[in-house]
């Protein structure tokens, strides 16, 4: 008899929402949006989720909330009514295949280009270059110094995330997710070494996640609570341009405790993307950590295999699991741990090119 696995328990997300597992495709940048409004299609968008409907939750790739927003080449949007209509033929297909999906809210913040923005710079809580890269229409290009936010631009920033909230329901998603992670623009106000501002959204822990908590207050003013999803990396460090100080898991601990005040569909935390077990400060075992702290729905992502992600359940350290690239070359990956079969191997050169080569084209097994 086969064991029962917990990734392949379905779950109760929240009072009109159940997923038939426990396994969710975590969201990946994949620059397939190849046309002038950054629109999804049925050919490629569509059919590359549709595909992998059996997860019991999709979330989609970052998806901007704005023109400002983008940092990345032919990357889909969610704020004109073209995308929208884009992403209605999205999530028809994923419906019509029994799946459920939410798409992820982006703002890229300093980790962007003037080449986005008619040469304009990109907008940021201070002004403070990440040195990092950002991937341009010409190849990847050094950062620059960012323009910090003035409170004009803050409250142009929260109605964006606001509309596409609204878009986002006009489209039929299950929900939304914040991509408050991976040194993105949220990030970069939590974090001291991004955020140096003297007003009411830097200094303390709670001036610094200010930001979040009213764009947060503005999207569940125009969509169910609990169907918003939040996502976070607290040990992110060496990387996107942030690095972990004394300040910055009590920050995380303050927002994420904070957030047991809200009904929201799920938080979503990475566990460490690279070795930080020497890194003064840093915590190296993330849902171990936030189990504890957080009452609610707790989804936990990072490098993650069929074995480690029911462990993980299994221990009540989380109660979902993101998988990132298994699912991109196993559009199959709940058969294929239903089966205990070996997963193919994604093709790394093909993550952001145009095209359905390494998009769409994975085989599921027969």
């Amino acid at each position: 008899m086969t064991k029962k696995q917990a990734l392949l328990e379905p779950y109760k997300l929240n009072t009109s929402i159940t997923l038939k597992n426990r396994v969710v495709m975590a969201p990946m940048t994949r620059s397939r949006a190849v046309n002038a409004g950054k629109v999804p299609t049925q050919d490629l968008q569509a059919t590359y989720y549709a595909q992998r409907a059996s997860a019991g939750l999709i979330i989609t790739e970052g998806s901007q909330v704005s023109e400002q927003a983008v940092g990345y080449v032919n990357t889909p949007g969610i704020h004109t009514q073209q995308q929208v209509e884009g992403w209605k033929l999205v999530t028809k297909a994923v419906h019509d295949e029994g799946g459920k999906i939410f798409i992820q809210l982006w703002h890229v913040g300093r980790i962007s280009h003037p080449d986005f923005h008619d040469g304009n710079l990109p907008v940021a809580p201070s002004a403070i270059n990440p040195k990092v890269q950002s991937y341009t229409p010409t190849g990847f290009k050094d950062t620059v110094t960012p323009k910090a936010m003035t409170q004009a631009n803050i409250d142009q920033t929260i109605l964006d995330f606001k509309n596409a909230a609204k878009n986002a329901m006009e489209a039929g998603f299950d929900g939304v997710e914040i991509h408050s992670s991976n040194g993105y623009l949220f990030h970069q106000f939590f974090s001291r070494c991004s955020n140096t501002r003297t007003d009411d959204y830097g200094g303390s822990q709670e001036n610094r996640a200010r930001f979040f908590f009213e764009v947060l207050d503005a999207i569940k003013s125009v969509m169910p609570e609990n169907r918003i999803g939040v996502r976070f990396n607290p040990s992110a460090h060496g990387m996107f341009g942030i690095t972990v100080d004394e300040e910055t898991l009590p920050t995380f601990d303050y927002i994420i405790d904070r957030l047991n005040g809200y009904d929201l569909a799920y938080v979503h935390l990475s566990e460490p993307f690279n070795d930080v077990s020497d890194v003064p400060f840093a915590e190296t075992e993330i849902a171990k950590r936030y189990r504890p702290i957080y009452k609610g729905t707790l989804m936990i992502n990072t490098n993650f295999k069929q074995a480690s992600g029911n462990a993980v359940l299994e221990r009540g350290d989380a109660d979902l699991v993101a998988f990132g690239k298994p699912l991109i070359s196993n559009p199959d990956l709940v058969e294929r741990f239903e089966q205990n079969l070996e997963l193919a191997k994604w093709d790394t050169d093909t993550f952001y090119v145009p095209g359905k080569k390494g998009y769409t084209d994975y085989e599921k097994i027969t």
